[in-house]
């Protein structure tokens, strides 16, 4: 319920994509929010607003006329309630409405009317590939971002037309997450996060392999986390069944020596590496080149281990880390002694804050609690979604950055 308290108006200008206004509305309305569509004339040749009624569960407006508003204001009423403002679909048309300040039906003189010190206005355009790429409609998006809105992009595909290209407006679970992450502390505006996820894979053979339980799950949330704070976010992760978050850019590796190579490649552009990887501490040294079958001896060919690559120390010991550039959080999934050996791990790693948990109680769950620990002491986040968990995390660790920063003293 991540937009429990969240009041939005969904306008809908004319356009196909106003289908997938119909799904938007509803995972708004699943996500908390109460929804106040309004409607151009347009809008109401694609999809009506008994519908869109239906699934916001109040009455949609369409006239600046309505005279059901006792100062026959609607186009002021609707927008001082609203805590944002998102048209979607945002046609050409209603692009060059909003740039010029056009305000000839309720939706734009609602957009003109809206206190814009306290009610953002956020746009899904839509529109045919050539309307898209065209000088003046890229010219209107331009002058829209300078008066203040915010652009969500659009979507690659196939369109209504027969055409394909860029124009499409974006899903309605990618919009949903957009509206989540806008109101989401912006902590690490600016700042580029590095994440490690999920387990490694240490090839036996060509069909087998040693890896763990870790299902990537808490690696993706602080990802999450962290993009909706407002970082650039690069995920190194090991095969994992899951999607990227939104607006992540992945790097999938499959064995720690990968994962190694893959974060030492981009940790120097990074300002936080958060190590939430299950990396495995050895490899088979003598892994076979072809299956190994068995021979009837009832004995298994001897396998040889080699200790893989510490990401976390190598990364920690960097000289950007211990200057205080790049802050470093590692994680412990531990099975008992949780305390004792996150305090260990974090001396040994040499790094700020070292984030524990005990690994059986969480693998491929949904939810987690954590442990932090660092120089000054223990913090305890209680059991609760591993979003929410992530979440805090991040904004702990932009904290401890700060008043790291503030004061110069040692990361470690």
């Amino acid at each position: 319920m991540d937009l429990s308290d969240k009041h939005i108006v969904l306008g809908l200008s004319g356009g196909i994509a106003c289908y997938k206004s119909a799904d938007l509305c509803r995972a708004l309305v699943k996500l908390g929010a109460t929804v106040q569509v309004v409607m151009t004339a347009a809008a109401g040749q694609f999809i009506t607003p008994v519908t869109m009624q239906a699934l916001s569960g109040r009455t949609v407006y369409g006239s600046q006329w309505d005279p059901r508003e006792h100062n026959n204001m609607p186009h002021i009423n609707l927008a001082r309630e609203a805590d944002a403002i998102l048209i979607a679909p945002c046609s050409a048309d209603f692009m060059v409405k909003l740039a010029q300040g056009g305000a000839d039906d309720l939706l734009s003189l609602m957009c003109l009317a809206r206190p814009m010190a306290r009610v953002p206005l956020l746009l899904a355009p839509a529109m045919n590939r050539e309307m898209w790429a065209h000088p003046a409609t890229q010219r209107n998006l331009r002058q829209l971002q300078l008066d203040g809105a915010t652009i969500l992009g659009v979507g690659h595909g196939d369109q209504a037309c027969g055409e394909t290209g860029d124009g499409r407006m974006l899903e309605p679970t990618e919009l949903a997450l957009d509206m989540v992450a806008f109101f989401q502390p912006k902590c690490m505006l600016g700042r580029h996060v590095l994440v490690t996820a999920g387990p490694t894979y240490e090839a036996i053979d060509p069909v087998r392999g040693i890896t763990n339980l870790s299902s990537g799950k808490m690696g993706y949330a602080v990802a999450r986390a962290a993009r909706e704070a407002g970082a650039q976010v690069t995920l190194v992760s090991g095969p994992v069944a899951l999607d990227a978050p939104r607006g992540v850019t992945r790097i999938s590796v499959r064995s720690a020596r990968e994962m190694h190579t893959a974060t030492l490649a981009q940790a120097p552009s990074a300002d936080f590496f958060i190590a939430t990887a299950a990396v495995a501490d050895w490899r088979v040294a003598n892994s076979a080149e072809h299956k190994i079958k068995k021979d009837g001896s009832g004995q298994m060919p001897q396998l040889q281990f080699a200790e893989n690559p510490d990401i976390l120390a190598d990364v920690a010991q960097s000289e950007r880390a211990r200057s205080g550039a790049l802050f470093c959080v590692g994680f412990a999934a531990e099975s008992q002694d949780l305390l004792a050996n996150a305090q260990a791990k974090r001396q040994r790693k040499g790094v700020p804050l070292l984030v524990g948990n005990i690994g059986p109680a969480t693998f491929g769950q949904d939810d987690n609690a954590l442990l932090l620990v660092t120089a000054d002491g223990v913090e305890e986040f209680p059991r609760d979604s591993k979003l929410a968990l992530a979440r805090r995390l991040i904004m702990r660790s932009a904290e401890l950055a700060l008043s790291l920063e503030s004061t110069g003293a040692s990361h470690a």
